[in-house]
């Protein structure tokens, strides 16, 4: 230890040389390293969520998450299974060993899932697998406040706002809105009609399940009981549905409008979104990996100032969470500390004076 320490006080110049070569890669790496509140990690971890709408806890755990288990169970490196059966719903989180590599996983998980649906239920609505990331975190919520407007008015700039982001800002991996309940199409048969032409309701809940509406959360009210209809298509006007043809028999065609009162409504609120106490939607934004958070800020405020100067009287915008701020306080501290130590090491280095450096 003592040669080593010798070395760089008889080697001055080669010293004071290689302090300024460390110093100088220090700086560059301050300057150019990604920024960020989270690490980058890729955790090997998958979901999967299987969808089975009527289904009891108990058939959801014997015809969907069994046949699941018992394939992952037999895959390599895998550290933990856990699952979860609730009506009509399966959640299975797989865990691998981290040694392993998350992209190959990945696929292996989807080859496995994509093998066992013979063996699932013809009636499983969905089957997805979900990978969590690191940089799926949320770092930029925008909040649009409108006391006096319609959720369909505040949906519609929600959604113009996630379009903007979506194509001008190009840092940008994810951007989604929320706080809104789900439009959704209300069919009300017209009982008295549908006795006088002999049309059972079957035949109608039938014919707009085959015509795949893409409507979501769409319902058929009959009498006191109700029907939600499951829908994939590309039907999207009242017009278009209103048209569907929901029987014939003998060269009579009865289309939906002439047995049902049909138009577009909202869901059941099931939660009030407000910031402050003011009722609003929220539009949020999640970076790609790599991305310096302060660029994503310079990309993405010129496109929200342009925007914000398209919005109407009764709605504003605020800027409920901007993760560069906290990002940029770190960064602050940590150069407040990188400063403090080169002082800390100059002041030790003075009183060997200049000419005994050189």
């Amino acid at each position: 230890m003592r040669r080593f320490i010798t070395f760089f006080v008889v080697n001055r110049s080669f010293t004071a040389i290689l302090f300024v070569a460390l110093l100088a890669a220090g700086l560059q790496s301050l300057l150019t390293m990604p920024r960020g509140e989270d690490p980058e990690v890729d955790f090997p971890t998958f979901t999967v969520v299987a969808v089975y709408p009527g289904a009891s806890p108990a058939d959801v755990e014997d015809q969907v998450v069994q046949p699941l288990e018992k394939r992952f169970n037999e895959l390599d490196n895998v550290k933990k299974i856990n699952s979860t059966a609730d009506d009509g719903l399966a959640i299975i989180q797989v865990e691998y060993d981290f040694s392993v590599t998350p992209d190959d996983k990945y696929q292996e998980m989807v080859r496995e899932v994509n093998a066992a649906r013979a063996e699932l239920p013809a009636g499983l609505q969905s089957l997805e697998i979900k990978r969590f990331q690191s940089s799926d975190v949320n770092v930029y919520q925008y909040a649009l406040l409108g006391p006096n407007a319609s959720y369909e008015q505040l949906e519609f700039w929600a959604e113009k706002l996630q379009d903007e982001l979506e194509q001008r800002v190009p840092g940008f991996k994810t951007v989604d809105t929320w706080g809104y309940p789900q439009r959704e199409v209300r069919v009300a048969l017209n009982l008295e009609k549908l006795a006088r032409q002999n049309i059972p309701a079957a035949a109608i809940l039938g014919a707009l399940q085959s015509e795949n509406l893409n409507i979501p959360g769409g319902s058929v009210a009959v009498g006191s009981r109700r029907f939600n209809l499951k829908t994939s298509g590309d039907l999207r006007t009242l017009p278009e549905i209103e048209s569907t043809v929901v029987y014939a028999q003998g060269g009579k065609i009865v289309q939906l409008r002439d047995v049902a009162d049909v138009r577009f409504a909202y869901e059941e609120a099931r939660h009030i979104t407000r910031l402050d106490g003011v009722r609003g939607v929220l539009v949020t934004a999640t970076q790609k990996p790599g991305q310096n958070i302060f660029s994503l800020r310079d990309q993405a405020e010129p496109v929200v100032a342009a925007f914000v100067k398209t919005l109407p009287q009764n709605i504003r915008l605020v800027k409920s969470f901007d993760q560069s701020a906290s990002v940029g306080a770190r960064l602050g501290r940590l150069g407040k500390d990188f400063g403090l130590a080169i002082l800390l090491v100059s002041l030790t280095l003075l009183p060997l004076g200049w000419r005994r450096w050189w």
